[in-house]
């Protein structure tokens, strides 16, 4: 379970670097949702990324909550809500209509998702 923890949490510092590139105005928009925007965010969208590290940094605290290897006190409907989450996730990416998104996030987010599943059951 450890180990399974540990690997979320590093893999969720991917799309969490990621997002804070699109918030810096890094020419990634095909990465994300869906390939809307080939190149920069437009700055009202750059909101959207900055949720979305946020909830990432969330949802790895949550596991490694769940692994007893950190203690936020977290309410006890985190780490279900993260295992669903994150499953949500990876159907997302892995049907988006952004090719180049598909390819990068889909095995980072299956990663992700099949190291919560580890750490959900041990």
């Amino acid at each position: 379970m450890t180990i399974a923890a540990i690997i979320y949490a590093a893999a969720t510092t991917l799309p969490i670097s990621m997002h804070l590139g699109l918030i810096a105005g890094a020419p990634w928009g095909r990465f994300t949702m869906g390939g809307r925007f080939s190149g920069r965010l437009p700055a009202v969208w750059r909101v959207l990324p900055l949720v979305q590290a946020a909830l990432l940094i969330a949802m790895s605290c949550s596991v490694l909550q769940r692994a007893n290897l950190l203690d936020l006190s977290l309410p006890s409907y985190a780490f279900p809500l993260t295992l669903i989450l994150t499953f949500v996730t990876l159907i997302a990416n892995s049907f988006s209509p952004s090719r180049p998104e598909r390819r990068l996030w889909t095995p980072v987010t299956a990663a992700m998702a099949l190291s919560a599943a580890a750490v959900a059951f041990p």
